[in-house]
Protein backbone atom coordinates (compact mmCIF):
# COMPACT_ATOMS: atom_id res chain seq x y z
CA UNK A 1 0.00 0.00 0.00
CA UNK A 2 2.88 2.37 0.79
CA UNK A 3 4.34 1.98 -2.70
CA UNK A 4 0.94 2.80 -4.22
CA UNK A 5 0.59 5.89 -2.04
CA UNK A 6 4.07 7.17 -2.90
CA UNK A 7 3.19 6.89 -6.60
CA UNK A 8 0.04 9.00 -5.99
CA UNK A 9 1.15 11.08 -3.03
CA UNK A 10 -0.72 14.32 -3.69
CA UNK A 11 -3.92 12.44 -4.45
CA UNK A 12 -3.57 10.51 -1.19
CA UNK A 13 -3.01 13.69 0.80
CA UNK A 14 -6.26 15.05 -0.65
CA UNK A 15 -8.04 11.81 0.33
CA UNK A 16 -6.86 12.12 3.93
CA UNK A 17 -7.98 15.75 3.99
CA UNK A 18 -11.39 14.77 2.61
CA UNK A 19 -11.76 12.07 5.27
CA UNK A 20 -10.73 14.52 8.01
CA UNK A 21 -8.23 11.81 8.93
CA UNK A 22 -5.39 12.35 11.38
CA UNK A 23 -3.35 9.50 9.90
CA UNK A 24 0.39 10.41 10.39
CA UNK A 25 1.45 10.25 6.76
CA UNK A 26 4.53 12.46 7.25
CA UNK A 27 5.78 10.16 10.00
CA UNK A 28 5.28 7.12 7.78
CA UNK A 29 7.18 8.73 4.89
CA UNK A 30 9.98 9.77 7.26
CA UNK A 31 10.27 6.21 8.60
CA UNK A 32 10.32 4.87 5.04
CA UNK A 33 13.17 7.26 4.18
CA UNK A 34 15.12 6.09 7.24
CA UNK A 35 14.47 2.47 6.29
CA UNK A 36 15.86 2.96 2.79
CA UNK A 37 19.00 4.66 4.15
CA UNK A 38 19.50 1.87 6.69
CA UNK A 39 19.15 -0.78 3.98
CA UNK A 40 21.89 0.94 1.96
CA UNK A 41 24.07 1.26 5.06
CA UNK A 42 23.52 -2.38 6.02
CA UNK A 43 24.37 -3.58 2.52
CA UNK A 44 27.59 -1.55 2.60
CA UNK A 45 28.55 -2.96 6.00
CA UNK A 46 27.90 -6.52 4.85
CA UNK A 47 29.91 -5.89 1.68
CA UNK A 48 32.79 -4.56 3.80
CA UNK A 49 32.63 -7.63 6.05
CA UNK A 50 32.65 -9.96 3.02
CA UNK A 51 35.77 -8.19 1.69
CA UNK A 52 37.57 -8.57 5.03
CA UNK A 53 36.64 -12.25 5.25
CA UNK A 54 37.93 -12.80 1.69
CA UNK A 55 41.20 -11.08 2.65
CA UNK A 56 41.48 -13.31 5.74
CA UNK A 57 40.95 -16.38 3.59
CA UNK A 58 43.72 -15.28 1.19
CA UNK A 59 46.13 -14.49 4.03
CA UNK A 60 45.43 -17.86 5.64
CA UNK A 61 46.27 -19.63 2.37
CA UNK A 62 49.60 -17.78 2.08
CA UNK A 63 50.50 -18.56 5.68
CA UNK A 64 50.04 -14.98 6.87
CA UNK A 65 47.66 -15.55 9.78
CA UNK A 66 47.76 -12.01 11.16
CA UNK A 67 44.05 -11.06 11.44
CA UNK A 68 42.55 -7.77 12.66
CA UNK A 69 39.99 -9.45 14.94
CA UNK A 70 39.08 -6.17 16.66
CA UNK A 71 38.08 -4.53 13.37
CA UNK A 72 35.97 -7.56 12.42
CA UNK A 73 34.33 -7.61 15.84
CA UNK A 74 33.40 -3.91 15.63
CA UNK A 75 32.00 -4.46 12.16
CA UNK A 76 29.86 -7.36 13.41
CA UNK A 77 28.55 -5.22 16.27
CA UNK A 78 27.70 -2.40 13.89
CA UNK A 79 25.86 -4.80 11.54
CA UNK A 80 23.81 -6.23 14.44
CA UNK A 81 22.94 -2.74 15.72
CA UNK A 82 21.89 -1.62 12.23
CA UNK A 83 19.81 -4.79 11.73
CA UNK A 84 18.06 -4.16 15.05
CA UNK A 85 17.32 -0.53 14.18
CA UNK A 86 16.03 -1.55 10.75
CA UNK A 87 13.79 -4.22 12.29
CA UNK A 88 12.31 -1.70 14.74
CA UNK A 89 11.60 0.79 11.96
CA UNK A 90 10.02 -1.90 9.76
CA UNK A 91 7.75 -2.90 12.67
CA UNK A 92 6.64 0.72 13.06
CA UNK A 93 6.00 1.02 9.32
CA UNK A 94 3.98 -2.19 9.26
CA UNK A 95 1.87 -1.06 12.21
CA UNK A 96 1.17 2.29 10.56
CA UNK A 97 0.27 0.63 7.27
CA UNK A 98 -2.33 -1.50 9.07
CA UNK A 99 -4.26 1.65 10.02
CA UNK A 100 -3.75 3.44 6.71
CA UNK A 101 -7.09 4.54 5.14
CA UNK A 102 -7.89 3.87 1.50
CA UNK A 103 -8.03 6.46 -1.25
CA UNK A 104 -11.39 8.25 -1.48
CA UNK A 105 -13.14 8.21 -4.84
CA UNK A 106 -13.83 11.72 -6.28
CA UNK A 107 -17.57 10.96 -6.40
CA UNK A 108 -17.75 10.66 -2.59
CA UNK A 109 -19.29 13.76 -0.94
CA UNK A 110 -17.33 15.71 1.65
CA UNK A 111 -18.56 15.78 5.24
CA UNK A 112 -17.94 14.55 8.75
CA UNK A 113 -21.19 12.78 9.68
CA UNK A 114 -24.26 11.14 8.17
CA UNK A 115 -26.03 14.49 7.69
CA UNK A 116 -23.65 15.03 4.74
CA UNK A 117 -24.60 11.75 3.04
CA UNK A 118 -25.95 12.33 -0.45
CA UNK A 119 -29.30 10.80 -1.41
CA UNK A 120 -28.85 9.02 -4.76
CA UNK A 121 -32.39 7.70 -5.26
CA UNK A 122 -35.52 6.61 -3.38
CA UNK A 123 -38.01 3.82 -4.00
CA UNK A 124 -41.50 3.15 -2.64
CA UNK A 125 -43.84 5.25 -0.57
CA UNK A 126 -42.13 6.39 2.61
CA UNK A 127 -43.89 8.45 5.25
CA UNK A 128 -46.20 5.84 6.78
CA UNK A 129 -46.13 5.88 10.58
CA UNK A 130 -47.30 3.31 13.10
CA UNK A 131 -46.27 1.12 16.02
CA UNK A 132 -42.65 0.05 16.22
CA UNK A 133 -41.43 -3.54 15.99
CA UNK A 134 -41.14 -3.85 19.76
CA UNK A 135 -44.82 -3.02 20.32
CA UNK A 136 -45.87 -5.30 17.45
CA UNK A 137 -43.55 -8.10 18.59
CA UNK A 138 -44.89 -8.02 22.16
CA UNK A 139 -48.51 -7.81 21.03
CA UNK A 140 -48.14 -10.85 18.75
CA UNK A 141 -45.75 -12.69 21.11
CA UNK A 142 -42.95 -12.74 18.51
CA UNK A 143 -40.05 -11.21 20.46
CA UNK A 144 -38.89 -11.63 24.05
CA UNK A 145 -36.22 -9.13 25.16
CA UNK A 146 -36.74 -9.47 28.92
CA UNK A 147 -35.94 -13.15 29.12
CA UNK A 148 -32.94 -12.65 26.79
CA UNK A 149 -31.65 -10.00 29.21
CA UNK A 150 -32.01 -12.55 32.01
CA UNK A 151 -30.07 -15.24 30.15
CA UNK A 152 -27.55 -13.15 28.21
CA UNK A 153 -27.71 -9.42 29.02
CA UNK A 154 -28.48 -6.35 26.97
CA UNK A 155 -28.78 -6.39 23.15
CA UNK A 156 -29.87 -10.02 22.99
CA UNK A 157 -33.30 -11.38 22.08
CA UNK A 158 -35.48 -14.41 21.58
CA UNK A 159 -37.38 -14.62 18.30
CA UNK A 160 -40.56 -16.66 18.67
CA UNK A 161 -43.18 -18.50 16.64
CA UNK A 162 -43.68 -17.30 13.07
CA UNK A 163 -40.95 -14.66 13.35
CA UNK A 164 -38.39 -17.48 13.59
CA UNK A 165 -39.80 -18.99 10.41
CA UNK A 166 -39.86 -15.59 8.70
CA UNK A 167 -36.21 -15.08 9.62
CA UNK A 168 -35.21 -18.34 7.93
CA UNK A 169 -37.51 -17.56 5.00
CA UNK A 170 -35.47 -14.38 4.42
CA UNK A 171 -32.23 -16.37 4.59
CA UNK A 172 -33.48 -19.02 2.15
CA UNK A 173 -34.84 -16.39 -0.24
CA UNK A 174 -31.54 -14.46 -0.05
CA UNK A 175 -29.50 -17.56 -0.93
CA UNK A 176 -31.80 -18.49 -3.83
CA UNK A 177 -31.73 -14.87 -5.03
CA UNK A 178 -27.91 -14.87 -5.11
CA UNK A 179 -27.77 -18.29 -6.75
CA UNK A 180 -30.03 -17.09 -9.57
CA UNK A 181 -27.68 -14.13 -10.10
CA UNK A 182 -24.79 -16.56 -10.68
CA UNK A 183 -23.06 -16.18 -7.30
CA UNK A 184 -21.38 -19.13 -5.57
CA UNK A 185 -22.80 -19.94 -2.13
CA UNK A 186 -20.44 -20.10 0.86
CA UNK A 187 -21.02 -20.87 4.51
CA UNK A 188 -17.73 -19.84 6.18
CA UNK A 189 -16.07 -20.66 9.50
CA UNK A 190 -17.45 -18.50 12.29
CA UNK A 191 -13.99 -17.77 13.73
CA UNK A 192 -11.04 -16.17 11.95
CA UNK A 193 -7.32 -15.81 12.60
CA UNK A 194 -5.98 -12.34 13.35
CA UNK A 195 -4.08 -12.21 10.03
CA UNK A 196 -7.35 -12.61 8.12
CA UNK A 197 -9.20 -9.97 10.15
CA UNK A 198 -6.28 -7.54 9.72
CA UNK A 199 -6.48 -8.11 5.97
CA UNK A 200 -10.13 -7.06 5.95
CA UNK A 201 -10.25 -4.10 8.36
CA UNK A 202 -8.21 -1.65 10.41
CA UNK A 203 -8.27 -3.83 13.52
CA UNK A 204 -7.21 -0.97 15.81
CA UNK A 205 -10.40 0.91 14.86
CA UNK A 206 -12.53 -2.26 14.79
CA UNK A 207 -11.64 -3.64 18.22
CA UNK A 208 -14.75 -2.17 19.85
CA UNK A 209 -16.90 -4.21 17.48
CA UNK A 210 -15.19 -7.60 17.57
CA UNK A 211 -15.16 -10.50 20.04
CA UNK A 212 -11.74 -12.07 20.75
CA UNK A 213 -11.50 -15.74 21.74
CA UNK A 214 -9.50 -15.95 24.97
CA UNK A 215 -6.09 -17.65 24.67
CA UNK A 216 -6.62 -18.31 20.95
CA UNK A 217 -5.50 -16.56 17.75
CA UNK A 218 -9.16 -16.37 16.77
CA UNK A 219 -11.92 -13.76 16.53
CA UNK A 220 -15.65 -14.32 16.18
CA UNK A 221 -16.95 -13.43 12.72
CA UNK A 222 -18.51 -9.96 12.41
CA UNK A 223 -19.53 -10.48 8.78
CA UNK A 224 -19.08 -13.15 6.12
CA UNK A 225 -17.20 -10.53 4.08
CA UNK A 226 -14.02 -11.09 6.09
CA UNK A 227 -14.21 -14.87 5.79
CA UNK A 228 -14.81 -14.72 2.03
CA UNK A 229 -11.77 -12.47 1.63
CA UNK A 230 -9.77 -15.00 3.66
CA UNK A 231 -11.02 -17.85 1.46
CA UNK A 232 -8.50 -16.77 -1.21
CA UNK A 233 -5.77 -15.50 1.15
CA UNK A 234 -2.32 -15.49 -0.53
CA UNK A 235 -3.59 -16.84 -3.86
CA UNK A 236 -2.89 -15.88 -7.47
CA UNK A 237 -5.83 -16.23 -9.87
CA UNK A 238 -5.89 -16.99 -13.54
CA UNK A 239 -7.13 -13.76 -15.17
CA UNK A 240 -9.81 -15.73 -17.05
CA UNK A 241 -11.46 -16.77 -13.76
CA UNK A 242 -12.28 -13.19 -12.77
CA UNK A 243 -14.66 -11.97 -11.57
CA UNK A 244 -15.33 -14.37 -8.70
CA UNK A 245 -18.73 -13.75 -7.13
CA UNK A 246 -19.83 -15.17 -3.78
CA UNK A 247 -22.87 -15.13 -1.52
CA UNK A 248 -22.01 -15.89 2.11
CA UNK A 249 -24.39 -16.76 4.93
CA UNK A 250 -23.36 -16.47 8.57
CA UNK A 251 -24.25 -15.18 11.98
CA UNK A 252 -22.54 -11.89 12.75
CA UNK A 253 -21.16 -11.27 16.25
CA UNK A 254 -20.78 -7.62 17.28
CA UNK A 255 -19.70 -6.24 20.65
CA UNK A 256 -21.29 -2.83 19.91
CA UNK A 257 -19.10 -1.42 22.68
CA UNK A 258 -19.04 1.99 21.02
CA UNK A 259 -22.84 2.18 20.72
CA UNK A 260 -23.80 3.07 24.30
CA UNK A 261 -27.27 4.62 24.36
CA UNK A 262 -27.92 3.97 20.65
CA UNK A 263 -30.81 1.69 19.63
CA UNK A 264 -30.87 -0.07 22.99
CA UNK A 265 -34.47 -1.25 22.57
CA UNK A 266 -35.58 -4.08 20.33
CA UNK A 267 -33.55 -5.97 17.74
CA UNK A 268 -32.14 -3.19 15.54
CA UNK A 269 -28.63 -3.06 17.07
CA UNK A 270 -27.77 -6.38 18.71
CA UNK A 271 -24.80 -8.60 19.54
CA UNK A 272 -25.75 -11.43 17.15
CA UNK A 273 -27.70 -11.36 13.89
CA UNK A 274 -27.81 -13.24 10.59
CA UNK A 275 -26.67 -11.80 7.28
CA UNK A 276 -26.53 -12.85 3.64
CA UNK A 277 -23.48 -11.11 2.16
CA UNK A 278 -22.36 -10.47 -1.42
CA UNK A 279 -18.64 -10.39 -2.29
CA UNK A 280 -16.76 -9.94 -5.59
CA UNK A 281 -13.09 -10.29 -6.57
CA UNK A 282 -12.61 -8.34 -9.80
CA UNK A 283 -10.04 -6.89 -12.16
CA UNK A 284 -9.32 -3.22 -11.30
CA UNK A 285 -10.86 -1.85 -14.47
CA UNK A 286 -14.19 -3.58 -13.70
CA UNK A 287 -14.68 -2.83 -10.01
CA UNK A 288 -16.87 0.27 -10.34
CA UNK A 289 -19.20 -1.62 -12.64
CA UNK A 290 -19.56 -4.35 -10.02
CA UNK A 291 -20.05 -1.82 -7.24
CA UNK A 292 -23.19 -0.69 -9.07
CA UNK A 293 -24.21 -4.31 -9.64
CA UNK A 294 -24.04 -5.09 -5.93
CA UNK A 295 -26.21 -2.17 -4.83
CA UNK A 296 -28.70 -2.89 -7.63
CA UNK A 297 -28.97 -6.50 -6.39
CA UNK A 298 -29.79 -5.24 -2.88
CA UNK A 299 -32.33 -2.80 -4.30
CA UNK A 300 -34.01 -5.50 -6.36
CA UNK A 301 -34.20 -7.68 -3.24
CA UNK A 302 -35.91 -5.01 -1.14
CA UNK A 303 -38.17 -3.96 -4.01
CA UNK A 304 -39.39 -7.57 -4.22
CA UNK A 305 -40.26 -7.34 -0.51
CA UNK A 306 -42.04 -4.02 -1.22
CA UNK A 307 -40.07 -2.20 1.47
CA UNK A 308 -39.61 1.57 0.83
CA UNK A 309 -35.97 2.64 0.86
CA UNK A 310 -33.43 5.20 -0.25
CA UNK A 311 -29.82 4.80 -1.39
CA UNK A 312 -27.25 7.26 -0.05
CA UNK A 313 -23.67 7.97 -1.11
CA UNK A 314 -21.85 7.95 2.25
CA UNK A 315 -19.71 11.03 2.94
CA UNK A 316 -15.92 10.73 3.26
CA UNK A 317 -15.87 11.32 7.02
CA UNK A 318 -18.16 8.33 7.58
CA UNK A 319 -16.19 5.87 5.42
CA UNK A 320 -14.33 3.11 7.19
CA UNK A 321 -10.64 2.74 6.36
CA UNK A 322 -11.08 -0.04 3.71
CA UNK A 323 -13.73 1.66 1.55
CA UNK A 324 -13.01 4.04 -1.32
CA UNK A 325 -16.75 4.56 -1.74
CA UNK A 326 -19.80 3.20 0.05
CA UNK A 327 -23.50 3.16 -0.63
CA UNK A 328 -25.97 2.59 2.19
CA UNK A 329 -29.48 1.35 1.49
CA UNK A 330 -31.75 2.74 4.20
CA UNK A 331 -35.22 1.25 4.72
CA UNK A 332 -38.21 3.28 5.89
CA UNK A 333 -39.27 2.34 9.43
CA UNK A 334 -42.77 3.63 10.33
CA UNK A 335 -42.16 2.99 14.04
CA UNK A 336 -39.18 5.37 14.03
CA UNK A 337 -40.61 7.68 11.34
CA UNK A 338 -37.29 7.73 9.49
CA UNK A 339 -34.93 5.84 7.21
CA UNK A 340 -32.42 3.48 8.85
CA UNK A 341 -29.45 1.62 7.40
CA UNK A 342 -30.11 -1.96 6.25
CA UNK A 343 -27.38 -2.48 3.61
CA UNK A 344 -23.77 -1.31 3.20
CA UNK A 345 -22.09 -1.67 -0.19
CA UNK A 346 -18.37 -0.86 -0.55
CA UNK A 347 -15.65 -0.84 -3.18
CA UNK A 348 -12.35 -1.42 -1.36
CA UNK A 349 -10.17 -1.27 -4.49
CA UNK A 350 -6.87 -3.10 -3.71
CA UNK A 351 -6.81 -2.10 -0.01
CA UNK A 352 -7.81 -5.57 1.20
CA UNK A 353 -6.09 -7.60 -1.50
CA UNK A 354 -2.67 -6.04 -0.81
CA UNK A 355 -2.97 -7.10 2.83
CA UNK A 356 -4.37 -10.52 1.93
CA UNK A 357 -1.85 -11.00 -0.93
CA UNK A 358 -4.56 -11.82 -3.49
CA UNK A 359 -3.46 -11.24 -7.08
CA UNK A 360 -4.04 -12.40 -10.64
CA UNK A 361 -1.67 -13.11 -13.51
CA UNK A 362 -1.75 -10.48 -16.24
CA UNK A 363 0.86 -11.53 -18.78
CA UNK A 364 4.13 -11.82 -16.87
CA UNK A 365 3.12 -9.62 -13.95
CA UNK A 366 0.99 -10.15 -10.83
CA UNK A 367 -1.74 -7.54 -10.29
CA UNK A 368 -3.74 -7.04 -7.11
CA UNK A 369 -7.46 -7.70 -7.53
CA UNK A 370 -10.13 -5.27 -6.36
CA UNK A 371 -12.54 -6.47 -3.67
CA UNK A 372 -16.15 -5.41 -3.26
CA UNK A 373 -18.75 -6.30 -0.67
CA UNK A 374 -22.39 -5.62 0.02
CA UNK A 375 -25.08 -6.81 2.35
CA UNK A 376 -27.90 -8.52 0.51
CA UNK A 377 -30.01 -8.81 3.65
CA UNK A 378 -29.30 -8.50 7.37
CA UNK A 379 -32.34 -10.46 8.44
CA UNK A 380 -33.14 -8.91 11.83
CA UNK A 381 -33.28 -5.42 10.32
CA UNK A 382 -35.33 -6.74 7.41
CA UNK A 383 -37.72 -8.33 9.92
CA UNK A 384 -38.18 -4.93 11.58
CA UNK A 385 -38.95 -3.33 8.20
CA UNK A 386 -41.47 -6.07 7.32
CA UNK A 387 -43.19 -5.94 10.72
CA UNK A 388 -43.56 -2.15 10.72
CA UNK A 389 -44.41 -1.61 7.03
CA UNK A 390 -46.75 -4.61 6.73
CA UNK A 391 -48.61 -4.29 10.04
CA UNK A 392 -52.35 -4.16 9.36
CA UNK A 393 -55.15 -2.42 11.30
CA UNK A 394 -56.59 -5.83 12.31
CA UNK A 395 -53.32 -6.74 14.07
CA UNK A 396 -51.90 -9.09 11.43
CA UNK A 397 -48.54 -8.83 9.60
CA UNK A 398 -48.66 -9.36 5.85
CA UNK A 399 -45.89 -11.66 4.65
CA UNK A 400 -44.11 -10.36 1.48
CA UNK A 401 -44.99 -12.40 -1.61
CA UNK A 402 -41.51 -13.87 -2.32
CA UNK A 403 -41.39 -15.29 1.23
CA UNK A 404 -44.78 -17.02 1.17
CA UNK A 405 -43.44 -20.18 -0.47
CA UNK A 406 -40.76 -20.42 2.23
CA UNK A 407 -43.57 -20.13 4.82
CA UNK A 408 -45.45 -23.12 3.36
CA UNK A 409 -48.03 -20.85 1.73
CA UNK A 410 -48.74 -18.77 4.84
CA UNK A 411 -49.69 -15.20 3.89
CA UNK A 412 -50.10 -13.53 7.30
CA UNK A 413 -48.71 -13.71 10.81
CA UNK A 414 -51.82 -13.79 12.99
CA UNK A 415 -52.31 -12.55 16.55
CA UNK A 416 -52.25 -15.34 19.11
CA UNK A 417 -55.64 -16.62 20.18
CA UNK A 418 -56.38 -16.46 23.91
Amino acid sequence: MLRLIKDRLEEYKESLKKRHSDFPLDRLLDLDEKRRKLIVELNNLRHEKNQIEEEIAEKTKSGNVQIDKEKLQKLDEKIKATEKELSQIETQINQLQLSMPNFVDPSVPEGTDESYNQVVRTWGEAGKTGPDHIEIGLKLDLIDIERAAKTSGARFYYLKRDLVRLNYALISYGLDFGLKKGYTLLQPPYMLRKAIVESAVDLSAFEEAIYKIENEDLYLLTTAEHAILGYHYDEIFDEKKLPLKYIGISPCFRREAGAHGRDTKGIFRVHVFEKVEQFIFSKPEDSWKYHEELIKNAEEFFQSLEIPYRVVNVCAGELGAPAAKKYDLEVWLPGQNKYREAVSCSNCLEWQSIRAKIRYKKGNESVYVHTLNSTLVATERALIAIMENNYLPDGRIRIPKPLIKYMNGQEYIEPQKS
